[in-house]
């Protein structure tokens, strides 16, 4: 008897208990029973109950504690109008079918990545001193070594890499043809911390960048932390950082709107993305919790959905609502942009690796 009901189960049962169809489960039951051979139908009449009671019962178990996984997924998910598949994905986003794509796992530690106006991607192995490029053509090419042990990258209105270079906790202007210009290296005659990630403005070309204190092992000797670690902005043509943000914890990714309007800020100390008003002047205001989210660096898209590096990319829409979660096979993914010609491709430093993922929408500068 034992026997006859695993097979029946493996055979029949499963997938109708799984869809929590009724009337096709009892159907499906009947036919295994006759197909096998096991019971005769003059028999059936008086086994029959006995069985469906019992399925019955699996059934109302397994359907009870779906109900309470998918109560709580819906929960978490907040107002995600998009079914998940088994990948996770959400297909009003990404290209149907799209996976993330391995591209090569040959660095130390990647991190920075940052999209030229042809699309092509710059991205750092901080460990190794190295900034690598990626082309809209997918071949992957050393673009600089003994590259100030950089960190963040992002692209002036101009063509420069602006390089969190924090060998000795500057800001670097990187030109094309790979000539070097220290734009800042101190506030108030103190050294900074260490430059992280960095921002420019697309309207006036202002820069921000986070200075959070990471002891590093390549430093040849540590210097003394600032007191707090702050927000900076350097406005256009000016030598002198101001900060402009000095109430967070540890400020890590930052990313802002392409009309300069916004700015976000990853607290990656306290476990928060905060969002505020960029000024005229370039200081912050308005401050608000965008969302409670543990992240390092950040991406924005054409409808103004926040990308969230950490593990693997997680995404919430302009109103703070996760809307995505994208896993990545690796145990950290440091940052992420949009790159390639359309600029619908995403980019992901992971570790020692690097992945792309075709999207729907593209990314914005």
């Amino acid at each position: 008897m034992k026997q006859l009901f695993n097979v029946c189960i493996s055979n029949h049962v499963a997938a109708d208990i799984c869809c929590f169809r009724k009337t096709i489960l009892c159907k499906s039951f009947r036919e295994c029973i006759s197909q096998l051979g096991y019971i005769t139908a003059p028999q059936f009449k008086s086994v029959s109950s006995g069985f469906l009671f019992l399925i019955s019962f699996v059934s109302i178990l397994v359907s009870d504690s779906f109900a309470g996984s998918i109560s709580f997924k819906q929960s978490d998910i907040l107002n995600t109008k998009h079914v998940y598949n088994d990948t996770g994905i959400n297909n009003s986003i990404i290209a149907p079918g799209a996976t993330p794509v391995l591209i090569s796992d040959q660095f130390s530690f990647t991190e920075g990545p940052a999209t030229d106006r042809e699309g092509n991607v710059f991205f750092t192995d901080q460990p190794d001193n190295k900034i690598w490029k990626y082309d809209i053509n997918g071949h992957l090419s050393l673009f600089m070594d003994k590259a100030g042990r950089s960190n963040g990258l992002y692209f002036d209105k101009k063509g420069n890499i602006i390089a969190c270079a924090d060998e000795h906790n500057q800001l670097w202007k990187i030109s094309p043809d790979k000539k070097v210009n220290v734009v800042v290296e101190n506030y108030d005659g103190n050294t900074f911390n260490g430059p992280n990630d960095v921002w420019v403005n697309p309207v006036n070309n202002g820069i921000y960048f986070t200075d959070p204190y990471y002891k590093r092992d390549y430093w040849a000797k540590d210097h003394p932390p600032m007191r707090k670690q702050n927000v900076y902005y350097l406005s256009n043509n000016k030598k002198t950082a101001v900060p402009v943000e000095m109430e967070i914890q540890k400020p890590n990714g930052i990313i802002g709107t392409p009309d300069g309007r916004y700015l976000f800020i990853a607290d990656i100390g306290a476990g928060k993305i905060f969002k505020y008003k960029i000024n005229k002047n370039g200081r912050l205001s308005e401050k608000q919790l965008f969302a409670s989210h543990q992240t390092d660096g950040m991406t924005i898209d054409s409808e103004g959905n926040i990308y969230l590096a950490g593990k693997g990319v997680t995404v919430y829409n302009p109103k703070g609502q996760m809307i995505e979660q994208i896993s990545i096979p690796e145990g950290w993914t440091a940052n992420v942009c949009f790159g390639g010609k359309e600029k619908d491709i995403l980019f992901i430093t992971a570790s020692k690796s690097i992945y792309t993922l075709q999207m729907n929408l593209k990314g914005v500068q």
